[in-house]
């Protein structure tokens, strides 16, 4: 089976406008428009057709697909969650931290408490990284 992901570098930033649907699309796998729009208004009100825009938008970025095979048509993302999240890291360790991932993650820790699964998945990577 062919990956539909795309190789995030080769893509436009997404805003924070396309980064709210992109979770969206990530949580469920796949969504129709209403669906998205739906999801949406469960946290602010937004119009159908704002909704639909965006998304047409999104795929002409090709930051998701479309399946056009059913009435209602199905999106899903064409970028993989965690390359998006690492990538927005990235940037921000660069542009604030010198590149540095520990002061990174130093800052991200003294900004709210960790929960002792978090906690334990640090050390873990911690442990990692030394070997």
């Amino acid at each position: 089976m062919v990956s539909l992901m795309k190789n995030s570098r080769e893509l436009p930033r997404p805003t924070e406008g396309e980064l709210e649907l992109l979770s969206i699309l990530w949580a469920r796998g796949q969504a129709t428009v209403r669906d998205v729009f739906v999801a949406v208004n469960e946290h602010r009100s937004v119009v159908y057709t704002g909704v639909q825009k965006l998304m047409q938008i999104m795929l002409d970025k090709g930051l998701v697909v479309r399946d056009v095979t059913e009435r209602a048509h199905v999106y899903r993302a064409a970028v993989a969650k965690e390359e998006t999240e690492q990538r927005f890291m990235r940037e921000l360790s660069n542009r604030f931290f010198a590149g540095s991932a520990g002061q990174l993650a130093l800052r991200a820790l003294e900004m709210e408490q960790a929960s002792d699964e978090e906690l334990s998945e640090i050390r873990k990577l911690i442990a990692r990284k030394r070997y």
